[in-house]
């Protein structure tokens, strides 16, 4: 492997040396080739096969395992659900299923069968029907009576033994979701809510549940024929501004590993949705990123997110002889490494031999840590490829770089292709707390600036008046109110409600805010 510091300053070939020959060839314009990502169709698992896509409460988009940089007794994971949520995408904002199991599962002893999963079911609940509404008002807490739709949701510890199972747990109940944030009026103080959605469990463990920024960072713009078929688009991380619903458990090490002698675990996630049955059956899968995203074809991806880990031999042939190099060489003009790719069969699929690989290891598509190894204390993007074995693909980190990592290995790097491919995305657009649930705060509905006319304060009952006032209260003689003002200053226009207002009062009024 190459080791470089963090800022790139040790020798390294540059895609501009490799592609050289393309260049000229086909006149790609130096500006944009040193910036070229070819990878970047690398997207985790936003969207990554056909049935899924259409169903994005059950979508996994990326898992996370590392051992807790405040915390190194314990082992921190993170599963994202729900990809490309427009933070202003109300007023049906963005929840978990209620008809699905979203379990974390655990192999301690590289069989490639869990061991223990921690499941998590959700229900929801609404304070008041007769409104379209998912707050009523600013919302100052969890429990605030104006935040109208609300989670819940219990977690199950499930244990496994020769494939049979021998105990299960309720081990949370009723622990409330960080909601969606609709923006700084409705939720002034949002890192409030985040905090209270923190649940500490009676066995050492932390659990958080809602929504989170995007940790995942790229330029996806590929799929535009290359980045606009002239180089153009590269550079930019255009998952910026998307928020996701993010699972987060943080459990003591020992609890999860078969034993000190054998730190090693693999971690994968997966959702169950119930059919007209009541049965459950797996929808959705992932533990390695990008292994259902461009090393399995459209006709395996489906069948991929049905699978287990223990059925992975069917889909092995995607890995020795992949489909992303060939293209990366037509178009590029890159030599795509010879075949069988065993590298990318001992890196994905087994763990790094003396870092992270068990010592009698089943191949299987899951996310592999060592837990024994201690955090780093200034990781590196690059993970082990830039000499941290404490990053990815040793478990990943929310700070890895796993496109360029990722693609810098599948052409070659450990067979002596030395090559700095790459997106030039380096790093997330947010930073990420330094404490449990590490993940960013999401963006928020509203971002703007204030419409002409209001008072630019958060006290909603002031600027919305009489539509959200009992009956028989005072506030204002009209059934008439304008909303958003200034026809003139060509703002928002005029928005009148009469018979609204008249309406809201009879079905409504009876109900305090």
């Amino acid at each position: 492997m190459t080791t470089t510091n963090s800022k790139g300053a040790a020798r390294r070939r540059s895609i501009a040396t490799l592609i050289t020959g393309a260049m000229a060839a086909g006149g790609l314009a130096a500006a944009g080739v040193t910036a070229l990502a070819p990878g970047a169709a690398f997207a985790s698992s936003h969207r990554e096969a056909p049935l899924i896509s259409g169903t994005p409460q059950y979508d996994n988009t990326d898992v996370y395992a590392f051992v807790s940089p405040d915390k190194k007794d314990t082992t921190t994971i993170v599963a994202n659900w729900i990809p490309f949520e427009d933070p202003a995408g109300g007023p049906n904002f963005f929840q978990f299923a209620e008809d699905a199991q979203y379990d974390l599962h655990i192999d301690n002893n590289g069989d490639a069968q869990d061991d223990m999963v921690f499941r998590y079911t959700f229900k929801t609940h609404v304070k008041n029907k007769k409104t379209f509404l998912y707050n009523t008002g600013a919302v100052d807490s969890l429990y605030d009576p104006d935040l109208n739709v609300t989670q819940s949701y219990d977690i199950e510890l499930i244990k496994y033994k020769y494939k049979r199972e021998v105990s299960r747990t309720k081990i949370a109940d009723d622990v409330p979701v960080a909601p969606s944030n609709v923006g700084k009026a409705s939720m002034p103080n949002y890192k409030k809510l985040r905090d209270q959605a923190i649940h500490k469990l009676t066995n050492g463990s932390s659990t958080f549940a809602g929504q989170a920024d995007d940790p995942f960072f790229l330029d996806l713009r590929v799929f535009d024929l290359l980045y606009g078929g002239n180089l153009s688009e590269v550079g930019n991380d255009t998952l910026k501004g998307y928020n996701v619903n993010t699972i987060a458990l943080q459990v003591p090490t020992h609890m999860i590993t078969e034993s000190s002698k054998q730190p090693i675990v693999g971690i994968w996630s997966t959702t169950q949705r119930r059919n007209a049955n009541g049965y459950y059956s797996q929808v959705s899968r992932l533990g390695m990123p990008l292994v259902n995203e461009v090393v399995n074809p459209i006709k395996d991806k489906d069948k991929f997110n049905a699978s287990q880990p223990s059925g992975d031999a069917q889909f092995l042939k995607n890995v020795t002889n992949p489909e992303l190099p060939k293209l990366i060489e037509a178009i590029y003009k890159i030599p795509a490494p010879k075949e069988p790719r065993n590298d990318l069969v001992d890196v994905f699929l087994k763990g790094v031999k003396g870092l992270n690989q068990p010592p009698y290891v089943t191949p299987s598509e899951e996310l592999r840590l060592n837990t024994s190894i201690a955090p780093a204390m200034h990781p590196k993007r690059l993970g082990v490829l830039d000499g941290d074995t404490a990053g990815f693909p040793n478990g990943r980190r929310l700070t890895d770089d796993v496109i360029d990592a990722s693609l810098q290995v599948v052409e070659g790097e450990l067979l002596g292709a030395k090559n700095d491919l790459g997106d030039a995305v380096d790093k997330n657009d947010k930073n990420f707390e330094k404490y449990f649930p590490y993940v960013a705060l999401p963006t928020e509905g509203s971002r703007g600036p204030l419409a002409k006319g209001t008072s630019g304060t958060n006290d909603v009952r002031s600027q919305l008046g009489d539509a959200l006032q009992p009956a028989g209260t005072s506030g204002g003689g009209t059934d008439t109110m304008l909303i958003a003002g200034s026809a003139a200053a060509g703002a928002a226009g005029f928005l009148l409600i009469t018979a609204g207002v008249v309406w809201w009062r009879r079905n409504m009024g009876n109900r305090a805010y």
